[in-house]
């Protein structure tokens, strides 16, 4: 192929490495969500100890890749280093199982719809940078992630105002089909009655409002988990494997 042949079919993007794959003997699938979308490309060599790119290419690694267009998978012809957050998020379990059910949720959100790729990504690489700083409840960003994830899909919940009616809150029940909290007027059988300082929270998680997110108690914490995780699995109709296996402090 001549060198303009090639130039044609390359392009440059920057992403963050969601999960890998092995492939054959010495190469890998990696799988990057970039401000365009996913990309799956194979990067060759990559599991050999001489490979320099094998670091690179890691789990959660943003990276500045230059990458060859193929028949059925792109090809990684180059990738730099912009942040190293996987180094940071190995060293801490409970961040690392969380970074995982963000990268399942984010790849099945963007299956779903497009619409919203460059803000999916924007909110992914913020939640990501921020677990690895490791100074927010590992939890609390899983949660906020996936409410907003969910919002910028276009399933926003509402833990203000009367879902039904617009009825302004405070209210005391939570309806997971509808989209958040009820009046009692409106409210349907199967409606969740939380605690409203959970209420709250989940306002706080939806919004990222750090401050009041840190004030939650335990019980707070773990019954907006639970809505949290329900709504999600409702509007996404099937199961994010990692969420099982997620460690909360």
């Amino acid at each position: 192929m001549s060198r303009s042949g090639f130039a044609s079919r390359s392009y440059h993007t920057r992403g963050l490495v969601l999960r890998t794959h092995k492939l054959g003997e010495a190469d890998r699938i990696i799988t990057l969500l970039t401000p365009k979308g996913i990309v799956r490309a194979v990067a060759k060599g990559v599991r050999r100890t001489s490979s320099r790119l094998g670091a690179t290419l890691e789990p959660f690694m943003e990276v500045e890749a230059l990458l060859v267009m193929g028949r059925n998978l792109d090809i990684v012809s180059q990738a730099q280093l912009r942040n190293s957050y996987g180094q940071l998020l190995v060293a801490d379990y409970p961040s690392y199982t969380v970074a995982n059910a963000m990268a399942e949720i984010a790849e099945k959100l963007l299956e779903a719809e497009g619409d919203s790729t460059l803000q999916q990504y924007r909110l992914f690489h913020g939640a990501i940078a921020l677990l690895s700083k490791q100074r927010v409840d590992s939890g609390a960003v899983l949660d906020s992630y996936i409410l907003r994830a969910l919002s910028m899909a276009g399933w926003a919940p509402s833990f203000t105002d009367c879902v039904k009616c617009g009825k302004p809150g405070p209210h005391q029940a939570v309806h997971i089909q509808l989209g958040g909290v009820v009046c009692a007027e409106c409210r349907p059988p199967g409606s969740l009655s939380p605690h409203p300082i959970t209420i709250d929270y989940l306002q706080a998680l939806l919004e990222g409002n750090w401050a009041s997110v840190a004030e939650a108690g335990p019980r707070a914490r773990k019954q907006a988990a639970d809505i949290v995780a329900n709504y999600l699995q409702w509007h996404l109709e099937r199961a994010v494997n990692s969420l099982r296996l997620v460690e909360r402090n």
